[in-house]
């Protein structure tokens, strides 16, 4: 008994002190970034980034589900592995006296050390790979003062004030946006600002407000690095904007203040999070607002509450490789978008300004597949130049991007200390996206959620445009093309679609059948497959707005059983499959 009692103790000092996890060949080189490996070989420490290969199963949520219900659920399995799985890390961190800030949004840990500490890590089995935290700017934005208007060009080209008319302009939903901060007291913002009480005149900002700038960027190459170099110092438990961008984005989502109506939803709430110090960020900081956004806690960053996930957010930034971003490290940022989405919240993405070559959609977080990216248009209905274009070929998926486009030149906005200015970029479109969100959310409370219904309904009710640009073979006459994705987006029409849309929801705790639909999409045949249904069965499939098509009653299904589509037009189709082990609800996208 004594023998046993020993081996456990000596199992688990291995287990926490690293020992027992150790790879045993010196296949651990491969697994640091090049760039990283060649700095550390000088003999300096470097801030660096770990990345667990350990990830949380999101199979468990249910499309079908509410907003509430996925994000509880995402945040539930997210967190519980991280903190199950960092263990062993955190005690080899902690014996190194290294520092150490884990994330659960994506799986990972910084820290800080030289190249002994990080051959320790790198030899881990739980470890996947270690990548530089390399500081990164936004997708700066131009200046272009113009003259101003009541309602703006960009306000009226997408319709936003004919849906106004019908009384939806944002209620009830909130906006989100991770930036160089915000002026919350903009008097265009202040009574948008969620943490604020206009009748009490207070603001309370646990859970509306996060801080993801803990020290002062080197890149700036200040003499002294404190906090007093930057306007809003560090951990500012306010919102603040230490560069106007961020209160510019702002104001084109929810801004309105008098005859400045510049704001998609100018009834929609906002909350915020500070990504950027004085322009630059790191991939770190942006993974830390996007773990906010899931879980949103008080100003000490504790008790996290996914109940307060925004509805959507505004990302108007990118990370170049010539800035450190690389293929090696695209995973971790895409791996945050996911899980947001998955948590019900929609991530917008401005392409980028390196337009107007093929292939310029290349910087993360407007290359993943779960951003929805979104160009600029100008006072003509036409693309900037600037605007950045698909496919996306940096991560050789070649994938369609962007999604849509919006207004973004000459675009008019708030900026700190209550003053108004003229911004064109790609930032400036992407906002106009994401207040159309709250303006379809606002007339169709049951969309809060459903992220790939929200984005259908956008590409699907886009004005159609068109290039003489051809890119990878795809010419500019088509659509979607490579300049415009969808095309321009229309908030009327979007809205319109909205109050039609058949959306079934589910509670977390009602009996779903487990049903693949394979393939989806779609050009023909769908196979419903499954290993728990076996007996009879039912199958209707819906139109998009909730007409019944097709319907196949009491049929015997043995595990497998094929539908034939071909005689519908592409599109999105809802299908409903019934039997006595319960109900389940599909999306079927026909190509």
């Amino acid at each position: 008994m004594r023998i046993l009692r020993l081996f456990f103790v000596t199992f688990m000092w291995m287990l926490t002190s690293g020992t027992f996890l150790l790879a045993q060949d010196s296949s651990w080189e491969k697994k640091i970034d090049p760039d990283l490996f060649i700095e550390l070989q000088s003999g300096e420490s470097y801030e660096f980034i770990i990345k667990m290969k350990s990830e949380a199963d999101m199979a468990g949520v249910k499309k079908s589900w509410k907003k509430d219900a996925k994000a509880s659920h995402v945040y539930r399995a997210l967190s519980q592995k991280a903190e199950y799985s960092q263990q062993g890390v955190l005690a080899l961190l902690e014996d190194h006296d290294a520092p150490a800030h884990s994330l659960f949004i994506v799986n990972v840990i910084k820290s800080f050390g030289d190249i002994e500490l990080v051959e320790l890590l790198a030899k881990r089995k739980d470890v996947e790979n270690i990548q530089p935290n390399p500081s990164i700017p936004y997708q700066g934005a131009v200046r272009t003062d113009i003259v101003s208007r009541t309602s703006e060009w960009g306000i009226q080209m997408i319709n936003a004030d004919k849906v106004w008319a019908l009384g939806f302009k944002g209620q009830y939903v909130t906006i989100a946006g991770q930036d160089t901060g915000y002026e919350w007291e903009h008097p265009a913002l202040k009574n948008k600002y969620r943490g604020y009480d206009a009748g009490l005149d207070v603001a309370d900002h646990n859970y509306n407000w996060h801080d993801a700038i803990h020290e002062i960027s080197p890149l700036h190459n200040d003499s002294i690095v404190d906090a007093s170099n930057n306007p809003c110092g560090l951990d500012s438990d306010f919102p603040c904007d230490d560069n106007n961008h961020g209160t510019h984005t702002m104001g084109t989502m929810v801004g309105s203040d008098g005859e400045n109506e510049i704001g998609v939803a100018p009834e929609a709430q906002w909350c915020a999070c500070r990504n950027m110090e004085r322009g630059w960020g790191t991939p770190f900081t942006y993974l830390e607002c996007f773990q906010w956004f899931l879980a949103p806690t008080d100003l000490n960053d504790e008790n996290p509450d996914p109940s307060q996930a925004p509805h959507v957010i505004a990302n108007s930034w990118g990370c170049p490789e010539i800035e450190g971003c690389n293929p090696m490290n695209f995973e971790i940022l895409n791996q945050a978008v996911d899980n947001l989405v998955e948590a019900g919240t929609v991530v917008i993405v401005s392409a980028g300004n390196s337009g107007s070559d093929c292939s310029s959609v290349n910087t993360p977080a407007a290359i993943f597949e779960s951003s929805f990216t979104v160009g600029a248009t100008n006072e003509l209905d036409t693309i900037a130049g600037f605007s950045s274009r698909g496919p996306v070929q940096v991560d050789e998926s070649g994938r369609l991007k962007p999604n849509v486009v919006a207004p973004g030149v000459g675009i008019r906005s708030t900026i700190r200390n209550g003053e108004y200015a003229s911004y064109s970029g790609t930032s400036m479109a992407g906002p106009h996206v994401a207040g159309v969100v709250a303006l379809m959310i606002s007339a169709r409370s049951d969309l809060a959620g459903k992220v790939d219904y929200i984005e259908y309904i956008l590409e699907e009710t886009a004005i159609p445009l068109t290039t003489e640009q051809e890119c990878a073979g795809i010419p500019g006459e088509t659509i979607p093309n490579h300049t415009y994705g969808y095309g321009r987006i229309d908030a009327l029409a979007a809205v319109e679609l909205a109050l039609t849309v058949f959306i079934e929801s589910t509670d977390e705790a009602e009996e779903e059948l487990h049903i693949r639909v394979f393939p989806n999409p779609t050009k023909d045949m769908i196979s419903l497959v499954t290993k728990e249904i076996q007996g009879n069965y039912s199958f209707t499939l819906f139109s998009i707005d909730g007409a019944e098509l097709l319907s196949y009653q009491n049929h015997s299904f043995g595990g497998s059983q094929q539908i034939d589509l071909q005689a519908f037009t592409p599109g999105i189709y809802i299908g409903k499959i019934k039997s006595e082990k319960g109900e389940q609800t599909v999306k079927i996208v026909k190509q």
